[in-house]
């Protein structure tokens, strides 16, 4: 499906495309790593010590179809982090589980996420896409290759401010707790034209899928914790 035609379809749904599909498919042929905000994004946002905060796991395969669908193209898989403003055991039992490079935990400004990246992982900020939710991630969008938001309606003046300073490519029509996340890895799948070949491939489990999955799960989790203003490693 042309770019053009993608933007059409979300559009319909609610998306708002602040950088053009085609523009977009572009940007991505430069990106080699996703860094995910957690609170807001794979959730409402809501939590407390009786309610953590959870993830989806329409959301988890989502990015596993990402991540293949990147494999396909590249043959070797991109990487994955998460980014939270505090200890989330559900986000380190889904990086655990999935195998994501890395967990950045109580970095005041998510920017120094995205040096960390280029230090450690050799990945430059703008080889990264950034999906984020709230004013805190702004920082860290103005970095980033791409930068996707999760769209809420409880934010109007928010959402207004970052839609007229042009400050993310894409605003996601469904909220964190509706899975945005897979929306936006559908999107960025449909931009890449991979969308239906790594259905198909994940369907069938493929021999492709298959050395996939074994690549994948040879990927040792991280656990990167600042405190007083030194990084602290650890593995999940």
């Amino acid at each position: 499906m042309k770019p053009e035609l993608i933007q059409e379809l979300f559009e319909q749904y609610g998306g708002v495309f602040m950088t053009p599909a085609q523009k977009i498919a572009k940007k991505l042929e430069n990106i080699h790593g996703f860094l995910f905000d957690w609170d807001g994004v794979f959730n409402s946002g809501k939590k407390s010590s009786e309610f953590p905060s959870t993830y989806s796991e329409t959301d988890s395969l989502g990015i596993n179809l990402l991540r293949f669908s990147y494999w396909l193209r590249y043959k070797k898989i991109p990487f994955i982090g998460l980014v939270t403003n505090q200890i989330t055991e559900s986000a380190f039992d889904l990086a655990k589980r999935e195998h994501y490079n890395a967990v950045y935990v109580n970095f005041k400004s998510k920017k120094e996420a995205f040096t960390h990246m280029n230090d450690t992982f050799n990945l430059r900020p703008t080889q990264v896409a950034f999906i984020m939710d709230d004013v805190l991630d702004l920082s860290a969008a103005d970095v980033a290759g791409l930068s996707f938001m999760v769209g809420r309606k409880s934010s109007p003046l928010f959402m207004n401010y970052v839609h007229e300073k042009d400050l993310v490519d894409y605003i996601s029509y469904q909220r964190g707790d509706l899975n945005a996340v897979r929306e936006l890895c559908e999107l960025m799948m449909g931009l890449t034209d991979t969308f239906e070949e790594t259905i198909q491939q994940r369907v069938s489990v493929s021999d492709e899928f298959q050395a996939f999955l074994e690549e994948r799960d040879e990927i040792e989790s991280k656990f990167y914790h600042k405190v007083d203003r030194k990084i602290i490693e650890t593995v999940i």
